[in-house]
């Protein structure tokens, strides 16, 4: 990743409103967490110290701020392994503050959408999110032209209007 673009954790830092989070593929560079899930290893969500990451401790105190923070996900049906683990990870994500939407794929077909996965913090600055084929992070983009900052603003929220909030989202 390229030196001038701000780490996640600095940008959600100076963001004042909203950060946003559109995923769009449905399958990423597989983890050790995902590997153990499919091994039938599963999370103890009731002792918090044993899954509690610092980026759960970095969203919990971003909205303790008062930042609105959204994630929405769009997916193919019937859905991959690694989102059937991400669903299930989602508690995390959830218990830190994040709301969270899925919209099934064929819902999103006239929806304008952007190629790649972004956070788009404050609606004026984007973080967009270059994959290889297998879900690597290539690299990351910085970006406020209003063009695009106006397209990804769009498609989220268009998204964000359709999905299924996630306690309600079955797989």
């Amino acid at each position: 990743m390229p030196s001038n673009v701000p780490s996640f954790a600095e940008l959600l830092g100076r963001c004042e409103r909203s950060a946003v989070h559109l995923e769009l593929r449905d399958s990423y560079a597989p983890t050790d967490r995902f590997e153990a899930w499919k091994r039938g290893e599963r999370i103890n969500w009731a002792d918090r110290e044993s899954w509690w990451h610092p980026y759960d401790q970095l969203i919990r105190d971003t909205v303790a701020r008062g930042v609105s923070i959204r994630r929405a996900r769009i997916v193919s049906e019937p859905v991959t392994e690694y989102i059937r683990w991400e669903h299930y990870v989602t508690h995390a994500n959830v218990t830190a503050g994040e709301e969270v939407r899925w919209l099934p794929r064929r819902q999103a077909t006239d929806i304008p959408l952007p190629g790649n996965d972004f956070w788009l913090f404050d609606d004026s600055l984007l973080r967009v999110h270059h994959f290889s084929g297998d879900g690597v992070v290539v690299e990351d983009e910085i970006t406020e032209h209003p063009e695009t900052v106006k397209l990804c603003t769009s498609a989220f929220e268009a998204v964000w209007r359709r999905a299924v909030p996630h306690h309600l989202y079955e797989i």
